[in-house]
């Protein structure tokens, strides 16, 4: 088996969770080896600007620039520039602030000038001095748009605007029959020593990724071993409305019912220790499990839990 610095690992990524456990990986691995490829089904379209709020997540967190606080946006951040702008706009509850402008405007001018999403993420993380490749899941738009009894709302109106309130009914991914995987992002997974899927909501943050076309195909067929965490303790999500998501389309909000959605490609699974109890359960279905602190509080955490999955839980699924 590679040694650490050697490894080649590909994650699938989207929001807070996620960005936290990468924060300890590249602190375990050496960052260049590492390939995120990042969900954008939430990206949307606010006052003229493309943003593409998972991928400045991950961008910003890799980067050691993020508001530790919140775990997204810059931190000391102002919204000077927001509260103008609702001198023209009905509404302005997306809350861009004054220096992450400056992304979304370099974003948008370089998408109007023919780049594609993979190009304008790499000069991104470029200038923020990220050496981990970051990849959008793709570069035609796929949106998610959550369906309740309100109607079908695109996702950032359901989760910031709304607060995930409703019952969730369907989740459609508008776009996905024209969406074709980014370059570079089947190849990741083929190439790597270990693909991780970290803990993300599997239903809008992972499972955009896996439902292009191609994807679950290539992570049913690597060689390498498929690793995930899961994003809930004791059925409940450190950030965001994933039980509530699980619970409204009949899936069991718990660890076992997300490694169920993944249960065809998945290897090896992480669990809290507060659900050591579904270890035996799980392990029943094929998985190796390891039980461990996995509530990403600060960086010492984030780096011990990475720690785990390199150099425990892939050598248990190399034996």
């Amino acid at each position: 088996m590679p040694r650490a610095d050697d490894l080649r690992i590909t994650a699938l990524a989207g929001g807070v969770g996620a960005a936290r456990f990468l924060r300890g990986l590249v602190r375990v691995i050496n960052p260049a080896h590492l390939c995120v490829v990042v969900n954008t089904g939430d990206d949307d379209e606010f006052f003229g600007l493309c943003v593409s709020p998972d991928l400045d997540t991950v961008t910003y967190t890799l980067a050691d620039a993020v508001d530790q606080a919140k775990g997204w946006g810059l931190p000391d951040e102002s919204f000077r520039s927001l509260k103008a702008l609702q001198r023209y706009y009905p509404e302005t509850w997306f809350g861009l602030g004054d220096t992450d402008l400056a992304t979304h405007l370099f974003r948008t001018q370089q998408l109007r000038q023919g780049k594609t999403l993979t190009e304008v993420t790499a000069a991104i993380a470029h200038a923020w001095g990220v050496r981990a490749t970051v990849l959008p899941m793709s570069n035609e738009p796929v949106r998610t748009v959550v369906h309740t009894e309100a109607g079908g709302l695109p996702f950032q109106e359901y989760f910031v605007k709304g607060r995930g309130e409703g019952r969730v009914r369907r989740i459609e991914l508008r776009g996905l029959d024209d969406a074709r995987p980014a370059p570079g992002v089947c190849e990741a997974i083929r190439s790597a020593h270990m693909v991780i899927v970290p803990p993300s909501n599997p239903l809008v943050s992972i499972g955009p990724i896996v439902a292009l076309p191609g994807v679950r195909d290539a992570l049913c067929q690597t060689s390498a071993p498929v690793v995930g965490i899961s994003p809930l303790v004791a059925g409940k999500p450190i950030k965001g409305p994933a039980d509530r998501m699980l619970s409204g389309l009949g899936i069991e909000a718990s660890a076992a019912g997300v490694a169920g959605l993944y249960a065809d490609f998945l290897d090896a699974f992480v669990i809290d220790s507060q659900d050591a109890a579904l270890r035996t359960p799980l392990e029943a279905q094929g998985l190796r499990v390891r039980v461990t602190d996995t509530i990403m509080s600060d960086m010492e955490k984030s780096v011990a839990l990475a720690r785990t999955v390199v150099e425990q839980v892939l050598p248990d699924c190399r034996s």
